[in-house]
């Protein structure tokens, strides 16, 4: 029987990457020729597909967003929406085949992005939003039936995986077992450097302060992200307030703002933005991609991050993500291509898969 679904789900996937293979060839012919009607792009397309399949693949694309139409009947003509580059689903092994100097990139800020674009978009589909909703109400009847001492365990569990896991992508070398004695018993590994344990312990403090304070971050402000900043900097010699010069980031050509009011203006931009989202699966996904975006500390940025993310996770009630199986580097690709692309795709898939995991595993 076994057998039998796996190979059903051979069969589905198969399909499944067939339809994906012809959405990209129609979206790869309208980036190069917009405003296209459907004949020209069935006649520009190299395959034995019918006109029909085509249509239907139009149909998708626009009920995806990917693609608008302008005019009505035989006057249709079609292009890449304005948030496609946004949400285009990008096969991350691929990317990153090109080099970091053949890459096609956004090498600066882009400007428009947390003011003009994404006060237009909606960051997940029906489908995406349903699917966090169920795993969300699994959440709430899961902690119904826990005792308060039995939720504290759990969270706490939690917060010890999200420390280490946190800290593993920055590359920190404490294993999860010795992260767990560490921040349970405060005894260090040997052979592991100093900063090593005040990295997780202040990951811990940062996490337990919020547990604690559930409304700090609400509404989000420039000066309570320095705050937490300030946690999981402490004793680890970097400079806590917003950033004065340039900094580069490993692994890629964008450049992050460098003028100190710029930085602070894109911070005051971020936080408008998540604070008048109504979804709270949003607020923790911008929260997550756009700080890391502006980059406005020295060091510390992805890790302020994960932490504010979760902030307005807890803050709601919603059930905190530990990105505990998160392989690292996959999690550092996904960033560069938003870094890069502006494109949301491989964080948001991570991001879905790691709040289904949260919730089936801690609670």
């Amino acid at each position: 029987m076994s057998y039998f679904y796996t190979a059903l789900e051979l069969e589905f996937n198969f399909y499944e990457n067939m339809a994906n293979n012809k959405q990209d060839s129609v979206l790869d012919f309208l980036k190069a020729h917009p405003r296209s009607s459907s004949k020209e792009i069935f006649e520009g397309i190299d395959s034995d597909w019918s006109y029909a399949t085509v249509k239907r693949l139009l149909t998708q694309l626009m009920k995806d967003d990917l693609v608008v139409v302008e005019g009505t009947g035989k006057a249709s003509k079609y292009s890449c929406s304005p948030h496609f580059q946004l949400f285009y689903p990008i096969e991350v092994n691929r990317y990153f085949e090109k080099e970091i100097d053949e890459r096609v990139i956004n090498k600066t800020f882009n400007l428009d992005l947390i003011n003009v674009t994404l006060r237009e978009v909606t960051l997940f589909k029906e489908m995406e939003i349903a699917k966090l909703e169920a795993l969300q109400a699994q959440f709430r009847a899961n902690i119904s039936q826990l005792s308060p001492r039995e939720y504290e365990k759990e969270m706490e569990r939690l917060a010890i995986d999200l420390s280490w896991k946190s800290s593993q992508i920055e590359g920190n070398t404490y294993s999860l077992l010795e992260t767990e004695r560490l921040l349970k018993e405060k005894k260090t590994a040997t052979g592991k450097t100093k900063d090593d344990a005040v990295m997780l312990l202040n990951h811990k403090e940062a996490i337990d302060f919020i547990v604690a304070q559930k409304d700090y971050l609400s509404p989000l402000t420039v000066t309570r992200i320095e705050d937490i900043h300030s946690l999981l900097m402490k004793e680890l010699g970097v400079e806590r307030n917003i950033r004065v010069r340039k900094v580069g980031i490993t692994g890629t050509n964008y450049s992050p703002l460098d003028n100190e009011f710029q930085i602070k203006e894109a911070l005051h931009q971020m936080c408008g933005l998540i604070n008048g989202q109504s979804s709270v699966f949003e607020k923790a996904l911008l929260a997550l991609l756009l700080l890391s975006y502006i980059q406005p500390f020295v060091d510390g940025n992805k890790r302020t991050a994960r932490i504010i993310s979760n902030t307005m996770l807890i803050e709601n009630g919603y059930c905190p993500i530990s990105f505990r199986t998160v392989d690292a580097i996959d999690y550092k690709k996904a960033m560069l291509i938003f870094y890069e692309q502006n494109n949301f795709q491989p964080m948001k898939e991570i991001f879905i898969g790691q709040f289904e995991f949260a919730v089936k595993t801690y609670f």
